[in-house]
């Protein structure tokens, strides 16, 4: 990635780094901000519930480039991890993580990398969730420079289990009996059901709304005599 200095420097380098990672999810937060006021002004419904957005610690990054064997240097953080910037968005649907992703993908200057859809494939655990790996310019003085952020879309209901699954198996440090790991799959089902059934509610609601007949008023009866 350019605009890393080129010295031997490691605490210049890093600050480099993180600076321009900061920046982006900045970008990113900005766009999706302008895309959900749209559709609030067009639609007069907002897909989103609400955003988070982090930055990996130094001691996060160290670990995970441990844990996958790869020598601990700044061009291999920004070429192996994806996920040094993040964010969150959470939603109320299922149908509103997909067009979510779709509104951030026709964006010109997102480049979408790649996807990893865990709502239709989810993990063994029953973790569900939308990624996406992209690419935004941050525009410096001298130019833009692509940096990457992980996209992680979800539900709420997604949501509620992923932060509570995350802090019961971080205990065990990834290595919980194997009952934990089937009662975690087994509310990761309930939080499917719970999802889809509210699905559903929501969709009867709109169409019983589409089926009302405005109430008018007869003209007769509001002439006053």
């Amino acid at each position: 990635m350019k605009h890393i200095p080129k010295t031997y420097d490691q605490l210049e380098q890093w600050n480099s780094l993180m600076f321009l990672y900061s920046s982006a999810l900045k970008e990113i937060n900005v766009k999706i901000e302008i895309l959900n006021n749209e559709f609030v002004h067009i639609y007069n419904y907002t897909p989103i519930e609400h955003v988070k957005s982090r930055l990996k610690t130094a001691e996060s990054i160290v670990k995970k480039m441990k844990r996958h064997k790869y020598e601990v240097t700044i061009s291999n953080m920004t070429e192996k991890l994806s996920d040094i910037a993040g964010i969150r968005i959470i939603c109320s649907f299922t149908s509103d993580i997909y067009q979510i992703a779709d509104m951030i993908s026709r964006q010109r200057d997102v480049t979408v990398l790649y996807v990893k859809d865990y709502i239709k494939n989810p993990k063994p655990n029953g973790y569900k969730s939308y990624h996406m790996v992209i690419t935004i310019p941050v525009y410096l003085s001298d130019g833009p420079v692509e940096t990457k952020v992980e996209v992680q879309i979800r539900t709420v209901a997604m949501d509620f289990w992923a932060s509570l699954e995350h802090k019961i198996y971080y205990k065990f440090e990834g290595e919980g009996p194997a009952y934990l790991q089937q009662e975690l799959k087994a509310c990761a089902d309930m939080v499917d059901m719970l999802d889809a059934k509210m699905y559903s509610l929501n969709q009867d609601i709109l169409e019983w709304n589409s089926q009302r007949k405005p109430a008018g008023i007869d003209i007769n009866e509001a002439i006053i005599t």
